[in-house]
């Protein structure tokens, strides 16, 4: 089985009997270890204590508020307080997706970063043993914005962060800034001829997704991806499929997968034209049905559930998969992880 996402610390958590991932001490010692954890060297000696002491002996043990408080630096306490509270939440629930899931719900609120790294985490588990390229790089949108560029008539999504340091290096050589063309013509695009390499690289996010069409293996894959997070999460079958366009006059029921094309939705649903610029800025659509309409609300019932996903007007895509989880119309709502 091919081995993918190594950097997300998968490989050192435990399962139970229903695969769901339970929290150890080397796991906790890794993301601890992690480069936007460890203390900087001006940090103070309280915190170079309490970090070397949760890192090499005790990851679980408790830290108190006045720990936190004699940390010199407010930023640093600000930030040990956010960890503590990831950690102690991860460690207070049964699984690493009863600990998503209960974030999803409201129970209690993180930073991006975390909940990203939690997302994938859990999305890892729930792909485990995919063997699809395709699918797991439009997974990545799950947890990694993206940048889109248009470009010779494609639409390509690059990872924000890899694509900014190809523009960081673009600015040492005005020259090359000035005649090459768009950055993200330096990163390869996934092919069939580099599919392969997508699992001795997929740390590095350097593969580029063209989204293509309906039928594109890019939106087929994204469109998988997602049933496979849902089942995960909720024990419910769906069947998602990329659509070139709605054609529903009297929608039953829509999910956002982020917050613009949330904005849009709402838009469409209250029966408001869009203008063209919001328009032009759905990038792919999707039609979900449920496999068992008894475990959908009586109002929709065997009527399909619509996903739109859209970009920002800075082309940034910022998937929200909690949508996913919080968003469809089901019958039961309780916690099922």
């Amino acid at each position: 089985m091919k081995d993918f996402w190594v950097s997300s610390g998968h490989h050192l958590l435990d399962r139970d009997e229903a695969g769901r991932l339970l929290v150890t001490d080397a796991f906790l010692k890794a993301y601890l270890a992690r480069p936007e954890l460890l203390p900087p060297e001006t940090a103070c000696e309280a915190e170079l204590l309490l970090h070397h002491e949760l890192l090499i002996h005790q990851p679980r043990r408790p830290v108190t508020q006045q720990e936190i408080a004699a940390l010199e630096d407010p930023d640093a306490r600000e930030n040990w307080e956010y960890m503590i509270a990831f950690r102690d939440h991860v460690l207070a629930t049964p699984s690493l997706e009863a600990a998503y899931l209960s974030l999803v719900r409201g129970v209690t609120s993180i930073p991006p970063l975390f909940m990203n790294q939690l997302t994938q985490l859990v999305l890892r588990n729930a792909v485990n043993g995919t063997n699809d390229p395709w699918l797991l790089r439009a997974a990545e949108l799950f947890y990694r914005p993206q940048r889109v560029t248009f470009h010779e008539g494609s639409v390509l999504l690059a990872d924000a962060e890899t694509i900014e340091l190809h523009e960081q290096n673009r600015h040492a050589s005005p020259l090359f800034n000035m005649l090459g063309g768009p950055a993200v013509t330096e990163l390869e695009i996934l092919k069939e001829t580099n599919a392969e390499s997508y699992f001795a690289r997929s740390d590095a996010f350097d593969l580029v997704l063209s989204l293509g069409g309906a039928d594109s293996p890019a939106r087929r894959g994204l469109a998988d991806a997602m049933a496979i997070w849902i089942h995960h999460l909720l024990a419910v079958d769906v069947e998602i499929e990329p659509v070139e366009r709605i054609e529903d006059e009297d929608w039953a029921w829509f999910v956002g997968l982020d917050a613009e094309a949330t904005r849009i939705g709402n838009a469409l649903w209250a029966g408001n034209e869009l203008d063209p610029d919001a328009a032009e800025r759905i990038l792919a659509l999707f039609r979900l049905t449920f496999c068992d309409t008894g475990e959908v609300h009586p109002d929709v019932g065997a009527r399909p559930v619509w996903l739109i996903m859209a970009m920002t007007p800075d082309l940034m895509v910022r998937m929200k998969p909690q949508n996913l989880i919080a968003g469809l119309p089901l019958r039961v709502t309780a916690p099922r992880n």
